[in-house]
């Protein structure tokens, strides 16, 4: 269960990232705070259940020199595009492309706020 308190912070870090990145003009699309937090739940799930599958491939480390990060960009995208199709509320406009973008903006902006919350001593590392 110590693996409980941190999931349950990233899922509300990731919440919060969404709705921050659904307000820049990437075509991502979230109905309220609760289709957020539920986005949240899918994407710290399929990040947890999902990556560890698919890294070997997307995230190996001769594909990921070759492709120049392309294939992780890629894996990051697939995921959070799948996230999109399992919550109804969280929409990406422009498909491919709003995934791409919305990946790379989730990825800043969850840093960002972890990096807050790690400095407020809110949040550890591992």
């Amino acid at each position: 269960m110590t693996w409980l308190i941190p999931f349950l912070l990233t899922v509300i870090i990731l919440a919060l990232s969404l709705l921050l990145i659904s307000k820049l003009p990437l075509g991502i699309e979230v109905d309220s705070l609760n289709i957020a937090f539920l986005a949240g739940l899918v994407l710290g799930l399929l990040n947890a259940l999902i990556r560890p599958l698919l890294e070997p491939v997307f995230g190996a480390t001769i594909i990921n020199i070759l492709t120049l990060g392309l294939a992780s960009i890629l894996l990051n995208a697939l995921i959070f595009g799948l996230a999109a199709k399992l919550v109804t509320g969280f929409r990406l406009r422009w498909g491919i492309l709003s995934a791409l973008l919305g990946a790379f903006a989730l990825s800043i902006v969850y840093s960002v706020l972890s990096n807050i919350l790690m400095r407020l001593g809110l949040m550890t590392v591992g």
